[in-house]
């Protein structure tokens, strides 16, 4: 699939949502948009097993395009920002294993992209963060959500409050990132990450996905009645006969993603 900005590739039941929008990828309206068809895309292809998002060899991406900003009131802001958030929000909801490959720099909407995914795979030249407010802003594609989800509501404030940049070493360490390569390695890493799933059980890793997902906006009952929803589903699915027979055969499963 083609778009100006966008494109989805795949290779090996791996699906790769490229951005190309030089010189940094810098997110405007146009390429939210194909980012959404890029997620839906990917998410329907029975074929794409898994995701990597990539933004090239030099950025992810830099954050929104402010130029648009310029011009924009409050009542044209009120029209866009739910579209904004949910584009990013089409990439968090694909039921299927997602990395970012983070090259450069991940900041504003770009930082925000990354943190839709499940992981981080980020250079070792790489910097991230929410720099919104030194625009009089604050994320509004769900950094200040997201964040605090995954490092905790204190290191969430700290980044967002400041608008400062964290390196790869405590991107890592605050758990922002997961994993650190170098600049060239840092696709071919996030490939590697994500390759195991593309045998796996796909309705399997949607539910687990799902259940965890969900399950964070839960209370622990709900949670659990949500979990059990979703593990009894799965007894509908050919690869749960498989894993079952491969265990009494004593040899590993062949998956087929049915």
């Amino acid at each position: 699939m083609l778009g100006e900005f966008v494109t989805l590739s795949s290779d090996g039941g791996i699906g790769t949502i490229r951005l190309d929008r030089p010189p940094m990828n810098a997110l405007n309206t146009r390429i939210q948009e194909e980012l959404r068809a890029a997620a839906h895309a990917a998410a329907a292809d029975a074929d794409i097993r898994a995701v990597v998002v990539y933004g090239g060899e030099k950025v992810f991406a830099a954050g929104a395009d402010i130029t648009e900003f310029t011009t924009m009131t409050y009542q044209d802001m009120t029209l866009r920002a739910e579209a904004l958030s949910s584009a990013f929000d089409a990439i968090a909801r694909i039921g299927k294993p997602v990395v970012a490959a983070v090259t450069g720099y991940a900041l504003g909407g770009g930082c925000e992209l990354a943190l839709a995914c499940d992981w981080r795979v980020v250079a070792e030249d790489a910097r991230l963060g929410q720099p919104e407010i030194k625009l009089g802003l604050i994320p509004g594609a769900g950094g200040t959500q997201r964040m605090a989800r995954l490092i905790g509501p204190a290191r969430a404030k700290d980044l967002i409050f400041t608008g400062r940049m964290v390196d790869a070493a405590e991107a890592v360490r605050i758990g922002l990132a997961d994993r650190v390569a170098p600049a060239a390695d840092v696709y071919r890493t996030a490939v590697e990450l994500v390759r195991p799933y593309a045998n796996g059980p796909a309705f399997a890793l949607r539910a687990a996905k799902l259940a965890i997902d969900g399950g964070l906006g839960m209370d622990l009952a709900s949670g659990l009645a949500w979990e059990s929803q979703l593990f009894a589903g799965l007894f509908a699915t050919d690869d749960r006969i498989e894993g079952a027979t491969a265990f009494g055969e004593k040899r590993a499963p062949k998956f087929t993603g049915r």
